[in-house]
């Protein structure tokens, strides 16, 4: 059928099983096609054709809830709901969105970005169910690996207490990003091979009625010997222990057995999780084979071949730099472990694992476990490398306070993905770390100007010996500097001057500072004459610097590709008001009071106006006399 003709899902509903088979390899066809040009996340997508094409066949969506966990496998959802013809823009400035998202259509009724959320949603949304008296089918899909996020398993306890009617899919693909860790993930692989448990239960619970009721020490003999199958042939039955009816594992791939689960699972009572089985990349050899997971998500590849398109001689990525230099200066000092909560690939950290398999600690889908474990590691005087996105995290701020910066422990935190990253959009810029983190007693906060000041940075980090610190860095490669052969350590709180100036100057630091040279440099062709100061240190402030500048009493400008309330700006605002520079002039430029949607970085701030050409709008009205006298 044509897949750009489709308007609504209520189609899939009349098809037989061999449609729903040549519906879904016309969606696979088209996923690989499209997303070879846009890229995306094409393996999980891939993998959740046929249990997509099942969900809209057996169930009613709006009317029905589905609430996709990890939000980046919803794109066969939204082909099946009239958006396959905007997929040309996927993940691209005001093109269809990588992830669900309300306002796009009345099918997406849950956004997610990170994981592990759903359930806590779908409990909401069950109670509003039955609170309103109303008839529907609350249905999240969750995968294994987000299961390891504490938010799921209070969402899963707290379903089960309340005996809520809801029907829990778990997408087993044994992988999350990364191939998943933990022992609730080698439960689940237990389960995956306890097959023989429903067909001998259904088989007991049949025998079993047709005893005659002789009392009731048979029949609580039957429950103790049901019970005790139940353990033999799936161990711990973890889910049916919290409450759950539990349906599986089934083919996640074979419409009958999905169809048969799913009409199983709406007409039993009470919470049902039906554990399926899916092919992470299914269809797509290069995807369908990866075991890394390196076809999580990608750019832009070659369809016919799987290879990938890469620039060529492109400098380092900022997170293989970052962990190359961690691994080298842990070579030098077995204190030295690495922390990553289910992100290895994303974090570079694969080479780190294979040199030293012993201190390197993937934690699965936990941030909050992440950082406290970090924080429990340099209690005993060791220096923890704590790789997280800056998205990330934010789910574990209370951990960072609590048990990282009060305390005061030596934690260095690698704040991956720092500013703007595009095509994910809203659920992942990093936008908000500086405003979240400067504020916190004893943190040090900082962010590079480039690859060799970084790696100064990660050698100064890890030998800070007075608290924890944390280091801003950049979504993709560094801008290709020499790297100098030995590393030194960069005073606490120092800031360096890029160019001097005479009329006013820009405090900016990490992947703001090419904008302010080049506006400065604009700005000298006009006859003004403008300092650039690389702050590289965000806390603690170089006050002795700070101090010299306020006196001078030339304008100031600060740009941040960050949230301007709370942000590196505020702090100058709020220095100057304390130092008593009370007519300093100081302008801001950075993340407005908003959400940053999916788009290149280029247009994206190209829309928030921060620019070359503002920074130079705004520092030409702060020195008119000299565009006066130009003139």
């Amino acid at each position: 059928m044509d897949l750009l003709s489709i308007s609504d899902p209520s189609f899939v509903k009349k098809m037989n099983v061999h449609e729903m088979e040549q519906l879904s390899e016309e969606i696979r066809k088209f996923l690989i096609e499209k997303l070879s040009v846009t890229g995306g996340h094409i393996g999980p997508n891939l993998g959740v054709v046929e249990l997509t094409v099942a969900l809209h066949h057996c169930f009613t969506s709006p009317k029905d809830k589905f609430l996709w966990d990890v939000g980046h496998q919803s794109y066969v959802h939204k082909i099946l709901t009239g958006r396959a013809d905007k997929f040309d823009t996927l993940r691209q400035y005001k093109g269809l969105c990588g992830f669900p998202k309300m306002i796009e259509s009345e099918h997406d009724v849950w956004e997610t970005g990170h994981s592990s959320t759903s359930l806590s949603a779908a409990m909401g949304m069950a109670i509003a169910r039955d609170l309103k008296k109303t008839d529907s089918h609350i249905v999240p899909i969750i995968g294994d690996g987000a299961l390891t996020g504490g938010m799921a398993l209070e969402a899963l306890n707290h379903i089960g207490h309340e005996k809520t009617n809801m029907i829990v899919i778990l997408n087993d693909n044994e992988m999350s990003i990364a191939p998943n860790v933990g022992a609730l993930h080698n439960m689940l692989g237990r389960m995956r091979t306890g097959g023989k448990y429903n067909k001998l239960k259904d088989e007991l619970e049949f025998i079993l009625k047709r005893i005659p009721a002789v009392g009731g020490k048979v029949a609580s003999t039957a429950e103790r010997l049901k019970d005790s199958l139940k353990y033999l042939f799936v161990p711990g039955m973890f889910f049916e222990e919290l409450g759950f009816t539990y349906l599986g594992p089934i083919d996640g791939h074979s419409f009958d057995d999905l169809i048969k689960s799913l009409e199983q699972a709406k007409r039993t009572e009470g919470p049902v999780l039906v554990h399926v089985i899916t092919k992470k990349g299914k269809g797509y050899k290069p995807a369908e084979s990866d075991t890394i997971g390196s076809w999580h998500g990608t750019g832009p590849y070659k369809m016919e071949t799987g290879d990938i398109i890469k620039s060529k001689n492109e400098p380092p990525a900022w997170s293989a730099l970052v962990s190359e230099t961690v691994r080298e200066i842990a070579r030098a000092d077995e204190r030295v472990v690495a922390i990553t909560p289910a992100m290895p690939v994303g974090s570079k950290l694969l080479g780190f694992a294979e040199e030293f398999p012993d201190r390197m600690f993937d934690v699965g889908i936990a941030e909050q476990h992440a950082a406290t474990v970090a924080a429990g590691l340099a209690t005993q005087g060791m220096k923890p490398f704590l790789a997280i996105y800056s998205t990330f995290l934010q789910r574990a701020y209370d951990q960072v306070v609590h048990d990282i910066c009060r305390p005061n422990l030596n934690v260095f935190i690698g704040i991956d993905r720092s500013g703007l990253v595009g095509a994910d959009g809203e659920t992942h810029q990093g936008v908000f770390d500086i405003a979240f983190l400067r504020h916190l007693p004893n943190m040090v906060l900082m962010m590079p100007k480039d690859e060799n000041e970084g790696r100064h940075m990660v050698n100064t980090a890890l030998q800070y010996n007075d608290g924890p610190i944390a280091m801003r860095f950049p979504r993709g490669n560094g801008i290709g500097v020499e790297i100098d052969p030995d590393m030194t350590t960069i005073p606490i709180g120092s800031w360096e001057v890029l160019r001097e100036g005479s009329d006013a100057v820009i405090l900016t630091f990490g992947t703001t500072i090419p904008m302010a040279l080049e506006a400065a440099s604009k700005l000298s062709e006009r006859g003004t004459s403008v300092k650039v100061v690389n702050a590289r240190f965000i806390k603690p402030l170089d006050e002795e610097m700070l101090d010299e500048l306020l006196a001078w009493k030339k304008p100031i400008l600060t740009i941040e590709e960050a949230i301007l309330e709370g942000g590196f700006g505020s702090a100058v605002l709020e220095y100057a008001h304390e130092s008593g520079h009370h007519g300093a002039v100081i302008e801001r430029m950075g993340i407005p009071d908003q959400f940053i949607e999916h788009g290149s970085v280029n247009k994206l701030l190209e829309e928030i106006d921060l620019t070359t050409e503002e920074a130079i709008r705004i520092i030409s009205t702060l020195v008119p006399e000299k565009q006066e006298k130009r003139a």
